[in-house]
């Protein structure tokens, strides 16, 4: 009789369990809405025109229930990727930023970072490769979700795209601001959220300049 209960039991968990990952599935498969979705940022300049934002988790769950029917674009330097790590779950590298190698940024002390004129072509060129069109949705994701997402997203406003989400923590998250590990970027983000990350980069997803550009 103890035998019974117990595969009783144990059917009733699987059960349970079976039915709450089918839930995950479900909810993973439709897009979120502005309750599920990360809030509006604060600051203005994180803003975009769609108002649609998500967080790197949400991000990663919408990716995995539409699967081919979203574009999730990495827009950080193809440069920048090579040191810092990228995932296959991307569709595509378009970056929005890249370095002009010949100007300098004196402020910065770094190469003058210049606005990529292939970043809305490569986009669509990205979508019409999988057999999609401009109103499925479209997933931007930089470092930190700051000084690249928005401006990314606002960039193809008014050129026909119909959802366009901002990822709001980026791949590395935020900084921490006090402790031992000021400065590291330990807050919230894809990677710190332990989401599939490697250094070992996808040739066919990076963005090579086309010519003549």
């Amino acid at each position: 009789m103890t035998q019974i209960l117990q595969g009783r039991g144990t059917a009733v968990a699987f059960a349970l369990l079976g039915a709450a990952l089918l839930a995950v599935t479900l909810l993973a498969a439709v897009p979120l809405t502005a309750a599920q979705a990360a809030p509006k940022p604060d600051d203005p300049k994180k803003q975009t025109a769609w108002d649609l934002y998500l967080d790197a988790t949400e991000a990663y769950a919408m990716k995995m229930g539409l699967g081919e029917k979203a574009l999730l674009v990495d827009v950080r330097e193809p440069i920048e990727i090579m040191f810092t790590g990228f995932t296959d779950v991307v569709d595509v590298n378009v970056p929005f930023m890249l370095a002009n190698r010949s100007a300098w940024n004196e402020k910065k002390s770094v190469f003058l970072m210049e606005k990529n004129p292939d970043f809305e072509p490569g986009i669509a060129r990205a979508l019409a490769e999988r057999g999609l069109d401009k109103s499925a949705p479209v997933i931007l994701m930089c470092r930190s979700g700051g000084t690249r997402g928005a401006p990314s997203a606002n960039a193809l406003w008014g050129e026909g795209y119909d959802r366009v989400y901002v990822v709001v923590d980026g791949f590395e998250g935020g900084t921490v601001k006090k402790g031992p590990q000021k400065n590291w970027r330990l807050k919230n983000g894809w990677k710190n959220a332990g989401l599939p990350w490697s250094y070992t980069l996808n040739k066919e997803k990076m963005y090579f300049m086309p010519e003549g550009l």
